[in-house]
């Protein structure tokens, strides 16, 4: 048996069946994890999701921003549907209600002792522990899945609050733990969010990538994240970033956990039209 880690698929179900049959994954003996974003931007996202969905206790999938987007979209946000999004197949497929409660039960992060990794969507501020941040994601889990989950998601869409506060209200809380673990790439040494940046890491002293901070509290665990394409495929500083841009044009990643070896499929960028074709270091929004 082997557990495989793949990065942001975006509804590419044709890469993401190719790079399944080049690390000949076997869904009877083998898991398969994903960081996220199954959905939104490719073609496919309705068979993709249908596909996690069948694989039932072979898969773990941790909730990334373009999956609580297809949610909040199909629970009366209807209006933040954009041009760009391609989620309309999953809405008004006869199985929308079922593969919807399956997605809204995914956990926003996943801890594995066995093999000593923490699996997030996009980051950790730097003021997090492991317990901190199961924590955090313990309580937006139980949101979501509660009574409450439609007027969470009515509340999700925003960049602020950026920083951490006592004084902020409920919602706005739980709008930043969902902005930290789901869209987070840079931040400063406080912890304050900037949301605006996605391109590659710079040499900005105010802001860096959350990993990059060597006081932060979560730098002994290892941490597998996707998220963000700019970056490519990363391993250092305890983390592995597996988002590698395939619905971009770059490439869809896989990590095999027991041994780290990487697999990689390079995609055409046929599953998004007109796409730009991705390479390390360009920004892509």
């Amino acid at each position: 048996m082997s557990t495989y880690a793949i990065g942001d698929i975006q509804g590419c179900y044709t890469e993401l069946q190719q790079l399944l049959k080049l690390i000949q994954f076997n869904p009877d003996k083998d898991v398969l994890w994903s960081t996220g974003d199954l959905v939104n931007r490719g073609p496919n996202s309705l068979e993709v999701l249908r596909f996690f969905k069948n694989l039932k206790e072979r898969t773990i999938v941790v909730l990334g921003n373009h999956d609580l987007h297809l949610l909040a979209v199909a629970h009366g946000n209807s209006d933040y549907l954009g041009p760009k999004d391609t989620l309309t197949p999953i809405l008004e497929a006869p199985d929308s209600e079922e593969l919807l409660t399956w997605l809204r039960y995914r956990p926003f992060l996943h801890h594995a002792p066995d093999f000593g990794l923490t699996m997030i969507h996009a980051g950790i501020p730097p003021q997090w522990d492991l317990l901190q941040a199961r924590q955090y994601a313990t309580e937006i889990e139980k949101i979501l899945r509660g009574s409450k989950y439609k007027k969470y998601l009515a509340n999700l869409y925003g960049d602020n609050p950026k920083k951490w506060s006592d004084k902020l209200t409920e919602w706005e809380k739980l709008r930043f733990i969902t902005n930290c673990l789901t869209r987070l790439r840079y931040c400063n040494a406080k912890g304050k969010l900037a949301l605006k940046k996605k391109g590659a890491p710079t040499h900005d002293d105010e802001d860096k990538p959350w990993f990059l901070w060597s006081h932060r509290a979560s730098r002994d665990m290892q941490i597998i994240f996707g998220h963000w394409s700019t970056l490519g495929y990363y391993a250092d500083n305890n983390v592995y970033a597996l988002d590698t841009g395939c619905v971009w044009g770059g490439a869809l990643t896989a990590l095999r956990l027991e041994d780290k070896r990487v697999f990689t499929l390079p995609c055409a960028g046929e599953c998004l039209p007109n796409a730009i074709k991705l390479s390390h270091g360009e920004h892509i929004s």
